[in-house]
């Protein structure tokens, strides 16, 4: 069965309908397309993002440009006079031009090519992006998508084994080189590892698959406190007032912010009498009892002052976790809060604009909480 409610695009009597145009100079994604609806799950996190731990971890060929390159963060890159000694260099996952035999010299109709990818983050998928950007004659025919959920840290050949059922997100389904093809997702269950098919061969510079973090409440309570904000436990993303230069998403990701932009930043507020605001909601209910907030590479920019509040519940009335308090630029803020918080949600706000790197909320699950999770958990792997 497959999972995915995106309108295939049809096979083309002339099966270089997809084609990009040649490379003509100039700026490489001037002509760069978009396919599929991807607002509904565009903001949601990358479950194969390299800093939540995903990686590319087997790929039965990759002659031409190495596997690893599916989950770089950055976008592709072209430069037209790059070969190397195998030919021309691709910033993406490419392979070897597939033949029959002398009879019959095309690949066979079932002849593909594979990689695997581990998520960083077990959940459920909302919507996979494959991107052939510069891929304009070289991308493959179609694609496929295949999801497994198979716990711990599985080699590639037990990923491989038999007994291993892996279920069709995506079938077969034709793709247009040098674009963006979104595909939405609509199975409810909980997936750890991905396989991305070429058929036959080709090239696809990027894969993203945005979906919700469902983690393991064993493991949680095992480790007692933790962030109960943090993407890898479940925090999400809900709402801002600004994004304009990045994804508040970025606020709950686990690690040190590296550079200026690897957090939320806004643009400069003008309107008096007002601020900007980020809403987050925890995996399940927690009682929150020390914060952090972390400025980290923003110098002139982070936010002036911040306020922190809860809510328990989508109703629940907002009540402070902590004031308004002033903030420094690139520094580490650590806050012990003299009683825990119990809350679903909060909201940060930044006074009256400015940038955050990080936040952290430590804690643990309530009783309420735990019994969500689990009844969550035990429903997404159904």
């Amino acid at each position: 069965m497959t999972t995915s409610d995106a309108t295939p695009l049809e096979a083309p009597e002339d099966p270089h309908t997809n084609d990009a145009a040649p490379y003509s100079g100039g700026d490489p994604y001037a002509d760069y397309r978009h396919f599929g609806d991807t607002e509904s799950y565009a903001e949601l996190v990358d479950l194969a993002d390299r800093r939540l731990g995903a990686g590319v971890i087997a790929a039965n060929d990759e002659f031409f440009a190495q596997r690893e390159n599916l989950l770089v963060r950055e976008p592709a890159v072209f430069d037209p006079e790059h070969f190397g000694h195998k030919g021309k260099i691709m910033d993406g996952w490419e392979t070897r031009r597939r033949r029959g035999t002398a009879d019959s010299p095309f690949p066979a109709p079932e002849d593909h090519d594979w990689a695997i990818v581990r998520l960083g983050a077990p959940g459920v998928i909302r919507g996979i992006v494959v991107d052939t950007a510069h891929f304009r004659g070289n991308y493959p025919q179609r694609i496929s998508v295949q999801a497994a959920c198979v716990e711990g840290s599985p080699s590639p050949e037990d990923l491989l084994a038999a007994d291993v059922k892996w279920e069709e997100l995506i079938a077969p389904t034709p793709v247009r080189g040098h674009a963006a093809n979104g595909f939405t997702i609509t199975s409810e269950r909980r997936y750890t590892h991905l396989r991305l098919c070429q058929h036959p061969d080709g090239g696809v510079a990027r894969l993203r698959v945005h979906g919700e973090v469902v983690p393991d409440p064993e493991w949680l309570d095992l480790l007692g406190t933790f962030d109960l904000i943090s993407v890898l436990n479940g925090g999400t993303y809900e709402d801002a007032s600004d994004k304009f230069y990045s994804s508040p998403t970025q606020i709950i990701l686990p690690g040190t912010s590296r550079k200026m932009d690897d957090g939320w930043e806004n643009r400069r507020r003008r309107v008096h009498g007002t601020n900007d605001w980020v809403r987050f909601r925890l995996a399940a209910q927690g009682a929150i009892r020390a914060v952090e907030i972390d400025t980290a590479y923003l110098k002139g920019n982070s936010a002036g002052w911040i306020a922190l509040s809860g809510r328990d519940g989508d109703t629940g009335e907002w009540f402070d976790i902590i004031p308004r308090t002033r903030l420094q630029p690139d520094t580490l803020h650590r806050f012990k809060l003299p009683a825990q918080a119990v809350a679903t949600h909060v909201r940060l706000d930044a006074f009256p604009d400015g940038g955050v790197a990080r936040m952290r909320l430590h804690g643990s699950l309530t009783e309420t909480g735990r019994d969500a999770l689990r009844e969550r958990y035990g429903h997404t792997e159904a």
